[in-house]
C-alpha cells in the first residue's frame, strides 16, 4: 500500500509553511518593501513579533504580508458568516387540495394562499 499523499492545509500558507525563495513584502502598516528573501520577511515578522502570511500565491513573486494570522483567521471567519446571514434562502409554501373539498374548506385554503402572496412569499 501507498502512503495518502499530503494534503494541503486549506487556507493562506503561514510562516516556515511557505516555500519559496523570495517573496514580495508588504509591512505591518501596509507598506510595499518590494522583493526579498523570504527568510528576510520572517526575520522581520518575529523581529515584531506577528506571522508572514502568503495573501496572493499565484503571484510571481509571491505577494506576503506581516500580520496576526489569528486576527486575520478571525475576520475571515466573521466575514463568512455575515455573508451566510445575509443569503436569503427562498421558501417554497405548498397547498394541497383534493377534488371533494368542501365549500369552507376551499376558502380557508384560498385565504391562506392570498396571505401567503401579500407576504412575498411563493406560492
Amino acid at each position: 500500500m501507498r502512503a495518502a499523499p499530503e494534503r494541503e492545509p486549506s487556507g493562506p500558507r503561514v510562516n516556515e509553511a511557505i516555500r519559496v525563495r523570495e517573496v514580495r513584502l508588504i509591512d505591518e502598516t501596509g507598506e510595499n518593501v518590494g522583493v526579498v528573501l523570504r527568510n528576510d520577511a520572517l526575520q522581520r515578522a518575529y523581529d515584531v513579533g506577528l506571522d508572514l502570511v502568503e495573501i496572493s500565491p499565484g503571484a510571481e513573486p509571491p505577494v506576503c504580508k506581516i500580520m496576526d494570522f489569528g486576527k486575520f483567521k478571525f475576520e475571515q471567519q466573521k466575514k463568512a458568516a455575515e455573508a451566510r446571514k445575509k443569503q436569503k434562502v427562498v421558501e417554497i409554501k405548498e397547498i394541497k387540495m383534493r377534488p371533494a373539498i368542501d365549500d369552507h374548506d376551499y376558502e380557508v385554503k384560498l385565504r391562506a394562499i392570498r396571505r401567503f402572496f401579500e407576504e412575498g412569499d411563493k406560492v
